[in-house]
């Protein structure tokens, strides 16, 4: 389809000014919270994405009432007339995104039912959402399997549990939190993800009238409330698409200055970033509200010039590095001296896109062993789940298909550091989470057009 293709002429450095907003992994889950309120939500800085307008889409179906604000990136949720949902008004959200999943906890509380389609979302490994159920029928819901998905009841209400997560699931512990809320008693949950996301949610919580107690060791604890209030709240900035724009930077030799940038949510990838031969220059908001450099801070990335160094790196649950930091990053790190090693540790399948690199004149070997690091819980079971990439590779232009959002943006990079011409398709998919890419990429000068 020629509306999803983008022309990228390459080799030209990318310089000059973009701003991120509030981060996508939060947005959606703060807006699934106004389900849980009874009076009215406001939230700033929306980003203009797809997993947006799927959210407003599926709180709009069980009766929130969703409207843009006065300022520009506001939404007002309304959930004074919540109501019930038909299954195929869900069904048309199925197959866009994963958020049905936590809309379960808040229908619970508001209606006493709900349902799940089958679930959507980037092709990077099974993500199943057993733990998810397993956790909704601790707090009490009945849960009917089905043809066309999963319908859940609460006969006798939502009660506090102790649970403890395998894994430090970031949808597991929102699902938690969401439904422990205003669940009866006191909740005790162990081995918690405890990403800026997830602790930008609890703030969200907390302003609604909620008790949660992060304590050490991964364990947060929930003091049900049996009712909830609206909030105001501006997110945490995306440090996922911040990280991707500063790859960019490094990939094509320019230097590119990520406005709303927030230093502590990315302190793992900016070490990263600087071991490689980055340069970085943080100016945090105090200066900039003194007048220094304007209304707001971010962080400058760019490419020194001289030799960029290789390194061994693994994704991990925060504090670690993040999975969604590693494509845009490996596309980089083709440029670099020497042998650079990422260990995926957090999805099973998310390598995939490295064979489009080596199309383009980049040698990076995938393996089924934990290389760089120590064992995983993909060793040993047959996933290509190690790379090994060795550099500097001069990439050249080609035909690329994005098949998934992160891996997506890292294809577009590619396609911008490469020599000669590329055509991206399904770039309509990159939508889903870096909003007005095509904008920001004609103010950082890249030579890009739509046939």
């Amino acid at each position: 389809m020629t509306d999803d293709v983008l022309i990228v002429h390459g080799g030209t450095p990318l310089q000059g000014q973009i701003r991120v907003r509030g981060a996508k992994n939060l947005v959606s889950k703060a807006m699934v919270a106004a389900l849980l309120g009874e009076s009215p939500s406001r939230l700033f800085d929306v980003p203009r994405i797809r997993d947006v307008e799927v959210v407003r889409g599926l709180l709009e179906i069980h009766g929130v009432k969703v409207s843009d604000g006065v300022e520009d990136g506001e939404l007002v949720m309304d959930p004074t007339n919540v109501e019930s949902a038909s299954t195929d008004e869900i069904n048309v959200h199925a197959g866009s995104s994963r958020i049905p999943i936590l809309l379960c906890g808040p229908l619970l509380h508001r209606l006493g039912h709900a349902f799940i389609p089958d679930l959507g979302g980037c092709h990077i490994g099974p993500r199943p959402i057993d733990f998810h159920i397993k956790a909704l029928r601790e707090f009490g819901a009945v849960v009917d399997k089905t043809p066309e998905g999963m319908h859940l009841s609460a006969p006798n209400g939502l009660h506090g549990a102790k649970l403890e997560l395998p894994y430090p699931s970031v949808g597991a512990t929102e699902q938690v939190l969401l439904t422990a809320v205003r669940a009866e008693g006191v909740t005790e949950l162990r081995n918690a993800a405890i990403e800026p996301e997830i602790i930008d949610l609890i703030c969200v919580l907390q302003k609604m009238g909620a008790i949660i107690t992060v304590h050490t060791d991964r364990v947060i604890e929930i003091q049900g409330v049996p009712r909830l209030y609206g909030y105001e709240h501006k997110p945490i900035p995306d440090r996922i698409e911040a990280a991707s724009w500063a790859a960019a930077a490094l990939a094509t030799r320019g230097e590119i200055e990520v406005v709303g940038a927030r230093q502590a949510d990315m302190m793992t990838f900016l070490n990263v970033f600087r071991s490689i031969g980055g340069e970085l220059k943080i100016t945090d908001d105090r200066v900039a509200r003194a007048g220094v450099t304007g209304a707001e801070g971010g962080i400058k990335f760019w490419h020194p010039g001289g030799e960029l160094k290789a390194v061994a790196l693994e994704t991990d649950v925060h504090p670690g590095f993040m999975t969604d930091w590693q494509q845009p990053l490996v596309v980089a790190l083709t440029q670099a001296h020497g042998i650079s090693i990422m260990h995926e540790t957090v999805y099973e399948q998310r390598l995939g896109y490295t064979e489009a690199l080596n199309q383009m004149g980049a040698t990076i070997q995938v393996y089924r062993d934990c290389l760089g690091g120590t064992p995983c819980r993909f060793g040993r079971r047959n996933f290509m789940h190690s790379a090994v990439i060795a550099g500097p590779s001069k990439l050249h232009a080609a035909d690329l298909i994005i098949p998934d959002l992160r891996a997506g943006f890292a294809h577009l990079i590619a396609a911008l550091a490469a020599e000669g011409t590329s055509r991206v398709y399904g770039v309509n998919l990159i939508n889903r989470g870096y909003e007005g890419f095509e904008a920001k990429l004609a103010a950082l000068g890249a030579h890009v057009e739509r046939p």
